[in-house]
This record gives structure tokens, C-alpha cells and sequence, in this order.
């Protein structure tokens, strides 16, 4: 049983004790503390709540609604919903926060609240860490009966945000309807099985075959859409002749892609087709518009390659949405987003929409006119490595990184986040924990044995200079 709480929200495992996973208890404690920032930070009284389709996402969203009221917050609940859903959601209602009750990939013992800003964007660090303080300490502000919050809900969001999603510039349905496209679809028993059939029929796609599509939270298989849980999808795109499969995860702002001959399209080239066909689409020599994409230090390095191909700027962020952001508004990004399968297109709104990411993906897919895995073909190749290495806590930390760093100095480093060794076009990227002592590793190449070694040399260095 576990309860981990983070700048970015609280989240762990349901029943237990206080203090050690995620009980009513806890959900009390920190949504009062996030209500009552809400408050301070934005002057605002109301804030949108939305649920992914997880067994014990009623229970929490109850929870979750009489802390809010009993001190003075109107909410607007949506329901089962989605997380990019709610981010649109709390823009368009102008109000002052929003809490999505989903644990993401997380399998179906799990939830969590994910917090949003008046903006509809995941809070800041600081934020956060003002929030885990006061989540500490005993809450006594609670209001009058004449002073409580109101209730109501909402529960069309979807529709709004799928027609807002259609009325995008680069979204092309008619494109897409004349392929007459026959897609499957998994949606894990979550509510992309409520907002990814309705989106797809909206586009022109003419046959939509469906699995897991009932919102029930009973996940068929671990929700991650990670190439070895959809061996169905795959089985299900070769069986029926579809052009395509599309996975989500239960909140529905991770995208992944099968293409029509069984084959993963890969979770990290969902957002390098998506930057190409963005770029592509830019008007050419028009004054400032540059090309810019972003993605965190750990993406593949096919969107960098994309992006200077049609002439635009690539810039690496910190590992995390919220840092994600932050570099996109910093050099007025086009696209941008994560290699988990993360589409961020500020045309949109600044936040991780699978939704988006279909509507853009099947647009590209349409004007290409060619099959799924020849688009994927036309992209560089490249293999990442994903390691950990386990220390003892005894060891220092910035003592190996500063060790990792002498040793490697003649290549390129970025230490923003952990330590990025570039070695012409092989990465290898360091980051520690910060609950164990652990290290991840990441290391790409077109070769998965060179990515492999670049891994396993890394972990050889660390543990000989931990020895140290």
C-alpha cells in the first residue's frame, strides 16, 4: 500500500491507514489545502472537477466535493470525463482551479487528484510545495451554512471540447473522411471509451471497432498503453483490416498508435508525426514563425531531426508537463509535448490531449495518403534504453553525477535536469529519484544494441564510482 504526495498532487493506493495510502482522510486534507490556495492565488470561488472511470472515483469525487463546498468553493463537476477535458474546462469557465480524480496509468487499486490552475495547466513547483505545507497542518476555516459552496454539474464537456477540437485550423475532416478510414480502438474500460468513439464518428472516420469501451474502471489489462499490453489492439487491427489502432490510458491524455500491419507505430513517434504534420503546415517565410518545438530531455531525438528538416528550432526541457510548458511559452513553441505518447498544442490549450493528438494524427495520416507504417518509415529510426540502477543510500548522489560529468566533459552535457551526455546522435540522459535512492537511465541510438551498451556502460560507472 503506498501514498505518495508531490508538488504535482497526491496519489496512492486506496484504503489503509492515514498517512500511508490514499484514505478519505487524506483526500480531505489536501483538497482543503488546495481549495483554499485556489482562493488566495486566483480571487476565485469555483473550481471544475472531473473523474477518470476508476472503481473508486465516485467515492473520492464525493469526498473530493463536500470539502470544496464546506469551505466556501462553488464546484462544477463533469462527471466522468478526461483529463485534457477538464483542463479546457476550467479555461472556458474562467474558474479558479481544477482537480481531475485519476491515477493515470496507474493500475485500478490507484487514484489520485491531479491539480490544475486557473489557466486549465498543471500548477508550479511552488505551488505545490505550498500546498503539501498546508495540507500539514489542521484546518479550522470552515463556513457558516449560509456560506457554503454550491454544486452543479456538467456533464457535456466532452461534446464542447470535441467540437472545439473540430473547429482547428490544421483538423481536416474532410480529409479524413474521404480516406474512409476503419479504425480500432482500445479505450481500457475508462472514459476515452465515452470520448474517443464520439470523436472519431465526429471526424468522418466511417467504421469504429471497439474494445474496452464501457466506462466501468475494470481494466482488462495494465492501462499503460505500452506496446506489450496490446497484443488484442494489435491482433484486432491485422484481423479486421483496419488502417489503424488507437490506444489511451484511462484519463486519456497519453496517445499510442498501431499501425495497420500489427506493428507498434511507437508511443515516442506520436508526437514527432504530429510536430511534422504541424510543421509542414506552417506558412512558409512568413515573419517569426520559426518552427519551434519542445520535448523533455528523455524524448527521442527524431523530433529534433524532424523539426530542423523543415527548418524550424528544437529546444529540450526538463522532464515533466509542467516544465514541458513552461519552455513552450518561453520560445513560443507550435507544438511540443512528451515521448509518452504527450501531445501539447497550444492552439488547443497548453496540456497533454490524446483527443487533440488523434484529430491531428488522423488529419496527417488522410493528406499523406499512404498507410500508417509507411508514414512511420519516413521517420529517422531510433531505439531507447530504459535502466535503473539501485544504490545504497548512503551514497552522495551529486558526488556521482559531478564524477559522471568529469569523466565524459569532451561531449556536450546538459545538467538541467539530472545530466544529459550527448554523443553525436546517441544520448544518454541521468536522473535520480526523489523518494529512492535510484537512478534512472535512458540512452537512445538507431541501434538498440548501441543503446543498450551506452545503458550499461553508464551503470558500470556508477557503480564504480559509488565504490569510491
Amino acid at each position: 500500500m503506498t501514498l505518495i504526495k508531490s508538488i504535482s498532487g497526491i496519489r496512492g493506493t486506496i484504503g489503509g491507514a492515514p498517512g500511508t495510502n490514499l484514505t478519505p482522510v487524506d483526500v480531505l486534507k489536501f483538497t482543503l489545502a488546495f481549495g483554499t490556495w485556489v482562493k488566495s492565488d486566483s480571487g476565485k470561488n469555483k473550481i471544475v472537477i472531473g473523474r477518470d472511470a476508476r472503481v473508486s472515483g465516485q467515492m473520492v469525487s464525493n469526498i473530493v466535493v463536500g470539502a470544496l463546498q464546506s469551505i466556501g468553493i462553488d464546484v462544477l463537476d463533469l462527471g466522468l470525463s478526461t483529463t485534457p477535458t477538464v483542463e479546457f474546462a476550467v479555461a472556458n469557465e474562467k474558474a479558479g482551479g481544477g482537480i481531475i480524480i485519476t491515477a493515470s496509468h496507474n493500475p485500478k487499486q490507484w487514484n489520485a487528484l491531479k491539480l490544475l490552475n486557473s489557466k486549465g495547466e498543471f500548477i508550479s513547483a511552488a505551488a505545490g510545495e505550498q500546498i503539501l505545507k498546508a495540507a500539514d497542518n489542521v484546518f479550522t476555516d470552515f463556513k457558516e451554512v449560509n456560506a457554503l459552496g454550491s454544486y452543479a454539474t456538467a456533464l457535456d464537456y466532452i461534446d464542447k471540447h470535441i467540437e472545439h477540437i473540430l473547429k482547428l485550423k490544421l483538423v481536416d475532416t474532410d480529409a479524413i473522411k474521404a480516406r474512409k478510414f476503419r479504425i480500432a480502438i482500445d479505450c481500457v474500460n475508462s472514459t476515452g471509451g465515452i470520448a474517443v468513439p464520439k470523436l472519431l464518428r465526429a471526424l468522418g472516420v466511417e467504421e469504429v471497432i471497439e474494445l474496452y469501451t464501457e466506462p466501468n474502471g475494470l481494466f482488462p489489462h495494465n492501462p499503460e498503453p505500452l506496446p506489450e499490453h496490446l497484443h488484442e489492439l494489435a491482433s484486432t487491427v491485422k484481423k479486421k483490416k483496419a488502417d489503424l489502432g488507437i490506444s489511451v490510458d484511462p484519463d486519456v491524455d497519453r496517445l499510442a498508435l498501431v499501425c495497420e500491419d500489427g506493428n507498434m507505430f511507437g508511443e515516442e513517434y506520436t508526437l514527432v508525426a504530429v510536430a511534422d504534420y504541424v510543421l509542414s503546415s506552417l506558412p512558409a517565410g512568413k515573419a517569426g514563425k520559426k518552427g519551434i518545438t519542445v520535448s523533455n530531455l528523455s524524448s527521442t531525438r527524431a523530433l529534433r531531426d524532424v523539426t530542423e528538416k523543415r527548418g524550424g528550432i528544437y529546444h529540450a526541457a526538463a522532464v515533466g508537463e509542467v516544465n514541458v510548458v513552461e519552455k513552450m511559452k518561453e520560445v513560443k513553441a507550435v507544438i511540443g509535448g512528451e515521448g509518452n505518447g504527450g501531445v501539447i498544442y497550444p492552439e488547443s490549450h497548453y496540456g497533454r490531449d490524446a483527443l487533440v493528438g488523434i484529430a491531428l494524427f488522423l488529419s496527417h495520416l488522410a493528406k499523406f495518403g499512404k498507410s500508417a507504417s509507411l508514414l512511420r518509415a519516413s521517420y529517422p529510426n531510433y531505439h531507447i534504453s530504459k535502466k535503473k540502477i539501485d544504490l545504497d543510500a548512503s551514497v552522495n548522489m551529486d558526488n556521482l553525477f559531478e564524477q559522471i560529468q568529469k569523466k565524459y566533459k569532451k561531449y556536450p552535457i546538459n545538467t538541467i535536469d539530472g545530466v544529459k551526455i550527448e554523443f553525436d546522435k546517441d544520448w544518454v540522459h541521468l536522473r535520480r529519484s526523489n523518494t529512492e535512492p535510484i537512478i534512472r537511465i535512458y540512452a537512445e541510438s538507431n541501434s538498440e544494441t548501441t543503446a543498450d551498451n551506452i545503458a550499461e556502460q553508464i551503470m558500470a560507472d556508477l557503480r564504480e564510482f559509488s565504490k569510491g
